[in-house]
């Protein structure tokens, strides 16, 4: 047996189905022992880059590792970009990368880069294999390092001549699972007190309380205390519930900074969020202020990062909520505890609005939404449109979107939709992109076409890179040509490609027949949404703090 087929011997026995990437010389051992294993099926993208997200987002929604492979060289400095991402949003994803044979290594043999290095600081381990009898034991280790404690990526580069080598009938070890992170149970107790005995309190919640929302929402109504959500969180709170208060941070709502600057709420809960920028309205001193911290989290690191903690308590969060709510039972049932709770009425009422009559994003995008089924998942991309996606666009039905607002990868929508689709088929997927991320990395609408995947891609096409432009404007007072394009018929490309395609160029052009029938298509199909909005988007203090440092 081949090394390389051992290797997906072993993926196949833990529970991979699919592998994302592109087929080239350093690697095609992999993909040729693939015709003997239908069971593995090869996603093959048109870059490197999109393989990475589509990978990453079906460890997100398929809840297992995920696989991508990249040749030596470019194909692998191509998934560095992925490879970040996934760890910033902790995915299980194992990067396999091809590298020249062993023995002309320092030679300027065709591809040749000892990417190791580059991926360690992206990646919780990153080795070369350069003997094959290490080469499923390094598999193996690795796949157990993805999966336990703060889940992320790895990355193993296998020389061709390894891929290629004779490893006899190798014992193909089982698969790696990942152990729960059980709380400290002083640590619980510590916080269901607090939480008690300081009066009222309001919770912050990130993108780590996802799947366990059930239980923080049942925590938040036992106590009465308002809900804010980060940006990365959107979708996971519904926003009808009437201790919704809003998003905070970036494109946050109004509604939630004011029950952070409220002084009566004496307690801060943050679930799931390591308080980075975007999550805290760019590091907002009045988060913590005057008030007991309390973190849940499973991340160690995330602790008195920038914010300090009075009381961490490190463990999965699923396991943390349940402790605490049964903590909190406990001591609620002897006393009344603290004050009364919140008394909003959903709070972020006033700013879900219905869209409009003037043809802008924000409307437009209001208008998609109520064409589209209530289950339907956005991937959105990163934009001038993200802003108004966060801020305006409604959460009918859970988890229903992905916006890596903490890396802010362009085009990474695009591959997140191929990815979320192939995870939960049965699921509506709908990405929300812009021109510029399209042509980063738009081709990969025909990898979709290629898999039959009934997707539809939503184009803002604004014929420039919005955010830059506004954002520009407003810290410099002025703006680069370069920043506009020469407008580009991008439903002519999708018509090219033999792709179901629509272009919208007013408010009535954005109807339900239309949309349904675009849905309705057998496989992948594309509306573009022509539209150049000056308005400025609701951006929050983004601006303000890059202007900041202009002084």
């Amino acid at each position: 047996m081949r090394a390389a087929r051992a290797v997906l011997e072993y993926l196949k026995g833990s529970g991979v189905r699919h592998i994302f990437g592109i087929p080239a010389g350093s690697v095609n051992a992999f993909f040729d022992e693939l015709c003997e294993l239908p069971e593995l099926e090869p996603v093959v993208a048109k870059h490197e880059g999109a393989a990475s997200y589509m990978a990453a987002a079906y460890a997100k929604y398929g809840g297992g590792l995920a696989v991508c492979i990249g040749c030596s060289g470019p194909g692998a400095t191509n998934l560095v970009t992925g490879a970040a991402n996934a760890m910033r949003e902790h995915l299980p994803v194992l990067f396999l990368t091809g590298a020249v044979p062993v023995n002309t290594m320092g030679l300027n043999a065709s591809q040749e880069l000892e990417v190791s290095p580059i991926f360690q600081p992206v990646t919780k381990y990153s080795v070369i294999v350069k003997d094959a009898k290490h080469l499923l034991e390094e598999l193996a280790k690795a796949h157990r390092i993805a999966v336990s404690g703060v889940p992320g990526p790895v990355h193993i580069a296998v020389p061709i001549d390894i891929q290629h080598a004779d490893v006899g009938k190798p014992d193909i070890p089982a698969g790696a699972s990942r152990k729960p992170m059980v709380p400290e149970l002083a640590a619980v107790e510590r916080a269901a007190r607090t939480m008690l005995d300081n009066g009222r309190g309001c919770i912050l919640v990130g993108q780590g309380v996802r799947g366990s929302v059930d239980l923080l929402v049942e925590l938040a109504e036992l106590l009465e205390w308002p809900i804010m959500t980060t940006p990365q969180a959107k979708g996971y709170i519904p926003d009808d519930h009437p201790l919704y208060a809003g998003i905070f941070g970036f494109a946050g709502h109004e509604s939630a900074s004011e029950v952070v600057s409220d002084g009566s709420y004496r307690t801060l809960l943050i679930v799931g969020s390591s308080l980075g920028e975007t999550a805290t309205n760019n590091y907002n001193p009045g988060l913590t202020r005057g008030r007991r911290t309390i973190q849940l989290d499973f991340d160690v690191t995330v602790f008195n990062r920038k914010y300090e903690i009075d009381i961490p308590v490190l463990g999965d969060i699923h396991l943390s909520l349940l402790m605490l709510l049964d903590e909190l039972k406990t001591l609620a049932s002897g006393a009344k505890h603290g004050e009364s709770g919140s008394s909003r009425t959903r709070a972020a009422e006033t700013e879900f609005t219905e869209a409009g009559k003037e043809y802008n994003t924000r409307n437009a995008l209001l208008s998609l939404q109520r064409c589209l089924p209530d289950d339907t998942r956005y991937t959105v991309d990163i934009g001038e449109f993200m802003s108004y996606v966060i801020h305006h666009m409604r959460v009918p039905a859970p988890d229903c979107y992905s916006i890596n607002v903490h890396f802010g990868a362009m085009g990474s929508g695009i591959g997140s939709a191929i990815g979320s689709k192939l995870a939960e088929p049965d699921r509506p997927v709908v990405c929300i992109t812009g021109d510029g991320c399209f042509f980063m990395h738009g081709m990969e609408i025909l990898t979709a076409r290629e898999l039959g995947l009934p997707i539809l891609f939503v184009v803002m096409n604004n014929a420039r890179l919005g955010m830059v432009y506004h954002g520009h404007s407003l810290q410099f007072n002025r703006t680069h040509p370069s920043f506009g394009q020469e407008a580009v018929n991008i439903t002519a490309m999708a018509e090219a490609m033999g792709i179901p395609s629509f272009r919208a160029c007013g408010m009535d052009d954005i109807s339900r027949d239309f949309i349904s029938g675009l849905m309705q298509a057998k496989g992948p199909a594309l509306l573009e949404v022509v539209l150049q909005d000056n308005n400025v988007p609701p951006m929050g203090d983004r601006v303000k703090f890059l202007s900041s440092f202009g002084k």
